[in-house]
């Protein structure tokens, strides 16, 4: 039988986390057991570190179960499922996570088979998201797109002046510009898309936007 891992976003708790500025390179995964479980935090055992994380309804967990924790959290008029729905003591998981405020603060918390020679600390990779655009503005895009197990996602992302659009009619249309084009001119909504992002303070920020295929309305 296929096992379904879902992400689903925690249950509104009673504190206010106030984000501070950070970059991309800040971001980092830390592999481990979890030993410890909160109402706002998880604490990880890697290798011989206790490392705690803070945790708001941003963070994002994956594990078998989420996402029937989840409706039944909607069900019940909640946001979403505690920390202690979706997670055990003794698990190995992933943390995305990065240093604000002085505190660890974790973005994602995935559930992985095993944490290898007792757990890891390394830079964050960067992360691929495939979805149809649904709106796109000067400096940011937003696309939609399914999940295992019927669910769907919305998710923005931020681009810059570093971010590049790959696909075809890009180049020519770059070119006609005099080198440079908003790329609000390559790309519109319809269009499917495969963005490369990583995270950048509270918001999503895309390196790379490769167009995969033009939706019917587009140009």
């Amino acid at each position: 039988m296929r096992t379904t891992i879902l992400a689903v976003t925690l249950i509104a708790l009673s504190f206010i986390y106030c984000p501070a500025t950070a970059s991309a390179q800040d971001e980092r995964v830390a592999r481990g057991t979890v030993s410890e479980i909160g109402s706002t935090f998880v604490t990880v055992k890697v290798g011989s570190e206790a490392m705690r994380f803070s945790a708001d309804t941003k963070t994002r967990v994956e594990n078998r179960g989420a996402g029937t924790k989840a409706r039944q959290a909607m069900a019940s008029g909640k946001s979403g499922p505690h920390l202690s729905e979706v997670l055990k003591v003794g698990q190995p998981v992933a943390v995305t996570y990065r240093d604000m405020a002085g505190k660890a603060y974790a973005s994602l918390i995935r559930a992985i088979p095993s944490v290898g020679n007792g757990g890891s600390v390394e830079a964050a990779p960067e992360m691929r998201s495939t979805g149809t655009v649904k709106a796109i503005a000067g400096d940011s895009i937003t696309i939609v797109g399914a999940v295992n197990g019927g669910g769907s996602f919305t998710q923005t992302f931020v681009v810059t002046s570093a971010t590049k659009v790959v696909g075809r009619g890009a180049g020519t249309a770059t070119a006609a510009k005099g080198g440079r084009a908003p790329f609000t001119d390559l790309i519109a909504a319809g269009d499917r898309v495969s963005i490369s992002y990583h995270n950048v303070g509270n918001t999503l920020q895309a390196s790379d936007i490769r167009v995969t295929m033009k939706g019917s309305g587009s140009h």
